[in-house]
């Protein structure tokens, strides 16, 4: 049995005469954790709702559970759960009265004590939702998503708003969810969240994707980084796998062998005595691969991933 449940080939979507997505390509498998990635107008929060079936693609086909979106949408609709980029409640219902509001509309819902305490919220179910502070609102804006134990979830920036507490318990839930064998596809811009949540995550640029795999085979497509004081000997070693570059007090190495770059590194400053103040080594991160964005440089895809993005 196949187990790819959102398939997406050659979605284009346009506003007019502005095309926001322009040929992306994905495959997400059943209990998988996919994050897409961008900059703001990446194109991934068009994308996610062609998948939510709130809006038709332009062009390109698009399949969730086997299902078209838009076509299918009255049979898709209960087996997945949509958490928007920005929700709106009744404020003056309680927490618990607008679950109960949202259990009336949902084929075979959870109970509302059981929702609520999936999310923390338990104690807070007689408050009005307008007293609920920002990372609240966006927790009862997941207990409602969850509401009918979805196949496929869609989180549009989640912990937008939560303290970084409240986004690691909402961590915890989203684990906790995947290990039920719920499939998530998430957009976020708080990179640490992807990193620590993600199977896989694609990168958009301008519509397209330029990047995909693992965050580790997404990070490895820029080299690592040693940076340091510039010492008072000048004469710095060249190291075989890496560019360096000095701007003011600074020394950057950018290295393809953080190891071995390193040893070498280490080794020279022993032989000469030299000490490498506020020295600093670490492989690429997601931050990296936005800061390439946003210098409007395109990451390169890694190898094994260059069939399915292309």
């Amino acid at each position: 049995m196949d187990d790819v449940v959102i398939d997406v080939a050659g979605l284009r979507h346009s506003y007019g005469k502005f095309e926001a997505v322009r040929g992306v390509s994905l495959r997400i498998h059943r209990g998988e954790l996919f994050a897409l990635l961008g900059t703001n107008g990446a194109g991934k929060t068009t994308t996610i709702e062609v998948l939510e079936g709130l809006q038709a693609a332009t062009a390109g086909r698009v399949r969730v559970l086997g299902l078209d979106p838009v076509r299918d949408r009255t049979t898709l609709r209960p087996r997945t759960g949509v958490m928007l980029q920005h929700g709106g409640f009744t404020g003056s219902l309680t927490v618990r009265e607008t679950v109960e509001v949202w259990r009336r509309l949902t084929v075979a819902p959870r109970p509302a004590r059981e929702v609520l305490a999936l999310v923390d919220l338990a104690d807070r179910a007689a408050v009005a939702v307008d007293q609920l502070s920002g990372g609240e609102g966006r927790r009862l804006e997941l207990a409602l998503a969850v509401l009918g134990r979805p196949e496929v979830l869609f989180l549009d920036e989640p912990t937008t708003g939560m303290d970084p507490a409240s986004r690691r318990r909402t961590w915890d839930i989203v684990r906790e969810l995947q290990r039920a064998g719920t499939t998530v596809l998430l957009t976020t811009h708080y990179l640490e969240e992807a990193e620590v949540l993600a199977d896989r995550v694609a990168v958009l640029r301008g519509g397209h994707v330029v990047a995909t795999g693992t965050p580790a085979d997404v990070v490895a497509a820029l080299p690592a980084r040693i940076t340091f004081r510039l010492p008072a000997d000048p004469a710095l070693p060249d190291l075989p796998h890496a560019t360096r570059s000095v701007r003011g007090d600074r020394v950057d190495y950018q290295t393809r062998d953080l190891q071995d770059d390193l040893t070498r590194l280490l080794s020279w400053a022993a032989d000469r005595q030299v000490r490498l103040a506020g020295l600093s080594a670490r492989p690429a991160t997601l931050e990296d691969v936005f800061l390439d964005l946003a210098a409007d440089q395109q990451p390169r895809v890694p190898q094994q991933e260059r069939e399915t993005t292309r």
